[in-house]
């Protein structure tokens, strides 16, 4: 599932707050250290204020899967198998997944686990549950497209038939397509389910207990939760919502006590900050360059001399502040949650998207490509980051023989590119962030098939699209890491994207306050139970 987050007046915002990049300290990306978890909460709290950017329009993620709705959500409702804090996936409701034959899964549900009214969790929840989430329209709905049937085998057990094999259903049923819920709760409730005036039907360790719309929402331990492994610090979690400048002033004040971060902004303000701590975890979230195929980018000599030239470290220093990466991949380091050392070892073996510019090596690719002379066109919206990507792609196009030029669409208008064939053709390159919801490398790689409708640029090879078949199918992790692997090479040795920064995950946390992990899985795995008090 792909989604774009804008980091919408971050310099604006640093400058008005003040922050490292406000008086010259920018963070050194070399530098920036990652971490799956916040130090560990030392006792407990009574209460705690969590900002969101926005209020969740619904709580039933089927209709909505939202950053906010997902963040509240994550301590509410729980999935047949959970992603941890390090992007690994372990057994949850489903304590463990059987696969008998590549088309077949066999789910063996706890005999423990219970929902917030006290009945059992059963296998004819989780198959209810599974069709509501493959129902058109559906939220996760496009995660079932490879399943033929999902069934009750067992008074405990599950079994889903595939199509074909389908290696990312375990990392698709420890998201959204997998969470469980009570089918009387939402049958009785009906269209309201979701809605300030319905319960959660889920079974997670924190239980819905107010939703005024417009002012607050507020979470409550669930002290009857049926792991007992589990012990939540804090009592209840309030969410209210604000704009980065809100939030900013929220935070340093202690008026809030913590917040994950849509973009930027608030952390880079915030960073030099001593009543705060703001911390940065693992992500898949990679800004990039998409370009079309009208004209001198269709040639990926010219892409690779683009990739070559363009200033990424610089990139990150003006456009981020320092609080993001180099990157030469389009997909962030959070995916990589097997065979790690693996991926670690590919990637930095790869060449053609280096920190420094390769400047003499970039015009060489321009001379064997004709030199075109047509001007590249760069798309941007107007926000500070995609400013300062767009300028940096005109001065390496200037450095290499090319010429490139701005072209500025309406921030409304600019998500159309990926559906409004007439609008990019006005371009060859648009800067955006893209992230994925699981934790494989292989959820990204088919933008790179024949005829994507990501693959603006026209990239074709029979041999990428059979390799994309066979990592898809590769339930072994090591087989599928190295078809991965493969795929990471090529999508990479013709620029079908060109990678730029890596923009980690973000928590700040107040003075008082610690615990929760600072990775990506915050949407979907239970952070509020590891939030508590401050040693």
């Amino acid at each position: 599932m792909k989604k774009t987050l804008a980091l919408a007046g971050l310099m604006g915002l640093v400058a008005a707050c003040g922050g490292p990049a406000a008086s010259g300290r920018a963070p050194d990306p070399a530098k920036l250290t990652l971490v799956d978890r916040t130090a560990t909460a030392a006792g407990p709290l009574d209460s705690a204020t969590w900002l969101l950017d926005e209020e969740p329009g619904t709580l039933d993620l089927d209709v909505d899967g939202g950053t906010p709705n997902r963040t509240v959500l994550a301590n509410v409702c729980e999935r047949l198998l959970q992603t941890q804090p390090d992007m690994t996936v372990k057994p949850w409701l489903a304590e463990k997944v059987e696969r008998p034959d590549p088309r077949t899964m066999v789910l063996h549900l706890r005999a423990d686990a219970t929902f917030h009214d006290g009945s059992p969790v059963t296998a004819d929840d989780v198959v209810w549950s599974l069709k509501r989430h493959a129902g058109d329209g559906m939220d996760e709905s496009d995660e079932f497209e490879d399943v033929e049937s999902v069934a009750k085998s067992g008074e405990r057990r599950v079994t889903i038939a595939f199509k074909k094999p389908n290696a990312l259903f375990e990392q698709a049923i420890a998201g959204g397509a997998g969470i469980v819920f009570d089918r009387e709760v939402v049958e009785k409730h009906g269209k309201e389910f979701g809605s300030p005036e319905s319960p959660d039907a889920c079974s997670g360790p924190y239980r819905l207990k107010e939703w005024k719309s417009g002012s607050h929402l507020t979470i409550e331990r669930h002290d009857a939760y049926w792991n007992k492994d589990v012990k939540p610090l804090t009592k209840t979690v309030t969410f209210t919502w604000a704009d980065e400048t809100a939030m900013v002033n929220s935070l340093a004040t202690g008026a809030a006590d913590g917040a994950y971060l849509s973009d930027t902004g608030p952390a880079v303000a915030l960073q030099g900050n001593q009543a705060v701590t703001v911390a940065f975890g693992p992500t898949t979230r990679v800004f990039v360059l998409l370009p079309t195929d009208r004209g001198a980018l269709k040639d990926p000599r010219i892409r690779r001399a683009l990739s070559l030239a363009v200033d990424r470290a610089g990139i990150v220093r003006s456009g981020f502040a320092g609080l993001a990466r180099p990157w030469k991949v389009p997909v962030g380091a959070g995916a990589w949650s097997y065979e790690k050392q693996a991926f670690q070892a590919a990637y930095d073996g790869l060449a053609g998207a280096p920190d420094t510019p390769q400047v003499e090596e970039a015009r060489k690719l321009v001379q064997e490509a004709g030199a075109p002379a047509t001007p590249i066109v760069v798309a941007t919206n107007g926000e500070q980051t995609r400013n300062v990507i767009a300028n940096a792609v005109v001065d390496a196009a200037k450095k290499i023989g090319l010429t490139a030029q701005i072209k500025t669409v309406p921030a409304a208008e600019y998500g159309s590119f990926y559906t409004d064939k007439a609008l990019r053709a006005q371009v060859d390159l648009v800067p955006d962030d893209w992230y994925i919801t699981k934790a494989d490398p292989i959820g990204f790689y088919d933008n790179g098939l024949t005829g994507s409708s990501n693959n603006w640029v026209g990239y074709s090879s029979p041999a990428y699209d059979k390799l994309v078949a066979s990592a898809l199918a590769a339930t072994d992790p090591a087989r599928r890491a190295k078809d991965v692997i493969e795929l990471q090479r090529l999508f990479t040795a013709d620029m079908v994207w060109i990678s730029l920064a890596e923009v980690p995950n973000a928590v700040v946390l107040g003075g008082k306050v610690t615990g929760p992990p600072a990775s990506q899985v915050h949407l979907g795995y239970p952070w509020a139970a590891d939030l508590g008090r401050k040693g």
